[in-house]
Parts: structure tokens; C-alpha cells; sequence
């Protein structure tokens, strides 16, 4: 098969100058009700639910934590899901952009509350609103995990099973 110089020229620059946007995704804006909707109602996955922001270095620091577990167990019915805490007026200027450079393929969503005395106790009473906070709801449902911490993959993985 035979290649003009243009087409093959177009493939290796296209990755260069388009590449960033052919890994961006579509990042929710969710409100505590969709929220706790989602990963408490779902009888057949596992929830694995990371509390960051992008100013918020731990979390930022144990963010490929999850991309790992996301990358390493997504067929095994457990959803990492990176829900952002920071304002919703920094979607555009700071949270995609953080995640187009990072190329995080883990579902993102925004949680669009301003005050964490409205949402905090309808994630998890025991919670004080510090992050980086994981919740890990199995699929059962009769079992949470809370963690108010900064976790790693192996911690992670022990506590899916």
C-alpha cells in the first residue's frame, strides 16, 4: 500500500497538535442528590468515590492511585469515580485543563455545593470535610468504607475485597 508525503505527515503531526482534546472528557456538574443517587442505588458495582480538588496536593498526589485501580479493575465491576471539589467557575480554567494534561481516563464529575454542612453528612456522618476522602461502597450495600486520608493502590485494593 502507498502513502502520499501529506498523509503521512498529517499522521504524525495530528497527534501533536490535537492530542490534548482526543483525550478530554466530558466532566459532569453533579449536585449532592445525583451524587448520592448514583453510588448508593447501584446494587452491582462497587463504588470506589475520590473527594479532591486541583489545589489540594495530597489529593492531587494520590490521584494516579486511582487511575490504576480504575485502569486494573474497571471489568471487574468496580467504578473509580474523581469527584472534584473545587468551585464550579473553575471547571473550564483549571479543572479540564488538569485532567486534559494528566490524561486521566477515570470518570470525573464536579459537585456543584457551596455549603459542605448541606452534603457532608449525606456522604458520611463520621466525615470532618477534609480531603483527600475516599468512600468505598460495595456492592452490596451493606458494607462502606470512609477514608479521610491519602490512600494508595494496595491499600485501595485490600479494602475491595
Amino acid at each position: 500500500m502507498c502513502f502520499n508525503k501529506s498523509f503521512i505527515k498529517f499522521c504524525l503531526f495530528f497527534p501533536l497538535i490535537f492530542g490534548n482534546k482526543l483525550f478530554a472528557q466530558n466532566i459532569a456538574i453533579y449536585k449532592i442528590d445525583n451524587l448520592t443517587q448514583r453510588i448508593f442505588n447501584n446494587s452491582d458495582t462497587t463504588y470506589v468515590v475520590n473527594f479532591w480538588a486541583t489545589w489540594c496536593k495530597p489529593c492531587v498526589a494520590e490521584l494516579p492511585e486511582f487511575e490504576k485501580l480504575h485502569l486494573n479493575y474497571s471489568s471487574k465491576n468496580v467504578k473509580v469515580l474523581l469527584v472534584c471539589m473545587d468551585f464550579k467557575e473553575e471547571l473550564e480554567k483549571r479543572v479540564k485543563p488538569f485532567i486534559e494534561k494528566t490524561k486521566y481516563t477515570c470518570e470525573v464529575v464536579l459537585l456543584d455545593e457551596a455549603n459542605g454542612n448541606d452534603f457532608i453528612n449525606k456522604i458520611e456522618t463520621s466525615w470532618s470535610g477534609a480531603i483527600p476522602a475516599t468512600l468505598i461502597t460495595k456492592k452490596n450495600k451493606s458494607i462502606n468504607d470512609f477514608i479521610e486520608k491519602k490512600v494508595t493502590y494496595d491499600f485501595l485494593v485490600n479494602k475491595l475485597y
